[in-house]
């Protein structure tokens, strides 16, 4: 997300240019999931035909399995573009088809299972859960209200009282002569 929609187009024009390819303004950049993503939904829906949207809160946009994602070749080494090709488009039927199978006998399970566990917990916090803390709010409120008469009856007058008996206490601190010199300093009784 850190490029703009023009500065990847500049990019894009530049990399064409270093490799010969011509283009002009009206040439788009190669479709991202970014560029997917900041068109708009009526140019998604143009693009990619009803239904495209199947992760409108990018749960996963971590999980990049596009061909151009996994396989790139360097500078200075290329294979033939048949070999290319048919590579690219074996991955692509290969994870296709597996997908869907995969998808086609276990989703529904899935969904069935995640749907009995969301709704289970969403029962826990709505029947359970949330009244339970109303009630622990309601119990320490009539607590913290006991525990503040009582501080304010008891505790405080009886260290206000204890304060003033000891504002008057003095301290007064005598040097001991026949300390030794070999004794440990941090005995602080003397024997």
């Amino acid at each position: 997300h850190n490029l703009s929609t023009s500065n990847r187009f500049h990019s894009y024009s530049f990399l064409c240019k270093k490799k010969g390819f011509k283009i002009d303004a009206a040439t788009p950049p190669p479709a991202t999931y970014e560029t997917m993503w900041n068109q708009g939904d009526q140019g998604k829906v143009e693009q990619f035909g009803e239904g495209w949207e199947r992760d409108p809160n990018h749960l996963n946009t971590h999980l990049q399995v596009m061909w151009d994602d996994i396989i790139g070749e360097p500078e200075g080494i290329k294979s033939l573009d048949c070999t290319w090709n048919c590579s690219k488009k074996c991955f692509q039927c290969t994870m296709s088809g597996c997908y869907i199978i995969l998808t086609l006998f276990t989703a529904p399970c899935f969904a069935f299972c995640a749907g009995i566990n969301f709704a289970c917990v969403s029962f826990q916090h709505i029947w359970a859960n949330g009244p339970m803390l109303r009630l622990c709010k309601i119990n320490c409120s009539y607590i913290r209200k006991v525990m503040m008469i009582t501080m304010g009856a008891i505790v405080a007058p009886l260290c206000e009282t204890m304060g003033l008996l000891f504002s008057r206490a003095k301290v007064r601190t005598k040097k001991v002569d026949n300390e030794k010199e070999d004794e440990d300093p941090e005995k602080i009784f003397i024997t």
